[in-house]
């Protein structure tokens, strides 16, 4: 690459840092504003359901994604799925209750389907990471 451009190409990864950090920020700042703000819901009720819980679970899950990929630079897949096995339990738990009918047995049959086949995806990533690394490690 000739001379002239490295400057400008030096800019364009300093501002594409920028926006990245500057981004992820903003997700975590969204998400304790959004977790305090079902915290203090569940304070104004005077307790916490089994859906709140659930939920701040997600919250953490979220929070505890954003703070690694600060610390590491690297976005696990794992915590992706861990979140989607959170939101899919949840929904299992709390809102299926609510279907009635045939359909609530499918229902029941594909979530549960659903959160197997995810841990069974964490597991394969787990075993090939120790066979194989993952594609940042040093």
């Amino acid at each position: 690459m000739p001379e002239k451009y490295q400057p400008v190409e030096k800019a364009g990864r300093i501002l594409v840092d920028v926006f990245h950090y500057l981004a992820l920020f903003l997700i975590m700042l969204t998400i304790i504003w959004s977790a305090g703000h079902e915290y203090l819901g569940m304070l104004a009720k005077g307790y916490a359901a089994l859906k709140d819980i659930l939920l701040l679970f997600i919250y953490l899950e979220l929070g505890a994604m954003v703070g690694i990929y600060f610390k590491t630079k690297r976005l696990p897949v794992e915590f992706l799925i861990f979140i989607a096995i959170t939101a899919l339990s949840r929904h299992l738990v709390i809102d299926v209750q609510q279907v009635s009918g045939s359909f609530h047995l499918y229902l029941l049959l594909s979530i549960s389907a659903a959160i197997v086949l995810l841990s069974g995806a964490i597991y394969i990533l787990g075993l090939t990471a120790k066979k194989y690394g993952r594609p940042d490690d040093e």
